[in-house]
């Protein structure tokens, strides 16, 4: 009998120690979401403003038309239509040929000087402050995800749910490197 009475204790005792760390997978994994979710406002705001960018840049950089052009073939994709891996993917080309828009637009005094290229600009460089931020967010919160999932006993239990890793938010080689024009 009082086998049996300890054999119930011990299987109510695993059972809530699984629904905890369900529990707390189900949290985490909100917060990943969540993280993602507020990336993907920033990355959506920086893909609404970039046309008006690029048409402002246009007319002083005619003969600049290449970064100007892949820029508008980045941008013509649709981006709600859009997986998550593939605005990851679309933001880390077009970040690499932003940085390079900008410093075309080093190169010409009347563009820089141009009121509506200021207030684009600005709005680009604080898209692109909040986009950082918000990678920092997200990366961390995957981090902890991650880690949550892959530690001993959690492991079992995160693998009995279909939990599984997830990617962090990381630079491509090319936007590791600095970027040059050549005029």
């Amino acid at each position: 009998m009082i086998g049996i009475i300890i054999g119930i204790v011990v299987l109510v005792i695993i059972l809530l120690f699984i629904i905890i760390m369900y529990n707390n997978f189900v949290n985490l994994n909100n917060m990943v979401e969540e993280a993602f979710s507020t990336m993907d406002i920033y990355l959506k705001k920086r893909w609404d403003l970039i046309p008006n960018l690029v048409e402002c840049v246009k007319g002083y950089a005619e003969h600049e038309k290449n970064t100007l052009e892949e820029i508008v073939n980045l941008r013509n994709n649709v981006y709600d239509n859009m997986s998550n891996q593939e605005k990851v993917e679309s933001d880390n080309k077009l970040s690499s040929r932003v940085s390079k828009l900008m410093l075309l637009a080093e190169s010409y005094p009347e563009l820089k000087a141009n009121e509506n290229y200021l207030k684009l600009s600005e709005q680009l460089v604080q898209v692109e402050n909040d986009i950082e931020n918000s990678r920092k967010y997200y990366n961390g919160t995957v981090k902890n995800y991650n880690i949550s999932i892959l530690k001993f006993p959690n492991n079992i239990v995160a693998k009995m749910f279909g939990y599984k890793q997830k990617n962090m938010f990381e630079a491509k080689e090319e936007e590791k490197q600095s970027v040059k024009i050549d005029l």
